[in-house]
């Protein structure tokens, strides 16, 4: 199951993972969009994939280790990271959320430092 999830919620949400989990938030925006906006790293760890490249670095994840990790997929809007936590969990992922309204949203609810674009 994909969860949905708030800039606001995200927290929480990483709080209901197993113990010793540590949460990652999945950036699929491209890198030009990471120039321009980005989240900080409070509480989870960051890594950044582009949406065309996951399927050639799945293995940076690695499914067969990490299938309890929570993971967050975040794009601009929320679009591109839905398709991506479907994606995942196809590949044997199984504790995903997708960060509704992106970090359009995140700027809004979480850090207004964050630029829109």
């Amino acid at each position: 199951m994909i969860d949905h999830v708030r800039p606001a919620q995200l927290s929480a949400w990483f709080a209901t993972a197993p113990e010793g989990s540590q949460p990652l938030v999945l950036d699929v925006r491209e890198p030009w969009e990471l120039q321009t906006a980005s989240v900080r790293a409070e509480g989870f760890e960051l890594v950044a994939i582009p949406m065309g490249e996951l399927p050639a670095r799945l293995a940076e994840l690695d499914a067969a280790l990490q299938a309890q990790r929570p993971i967050a997929c975040l794009c601009h809007h929320g679009a591109r990271s839905l398709r991506v936590a479907a994606f995942l969990q196809h590949n044997g992922f199984e504790r995903l959320a997708n960060i509704t309204g992106g970090i359009e949203a995140w700027s809004h609810e979480n850090d207004p430092a964050v630029p829109r674009y």
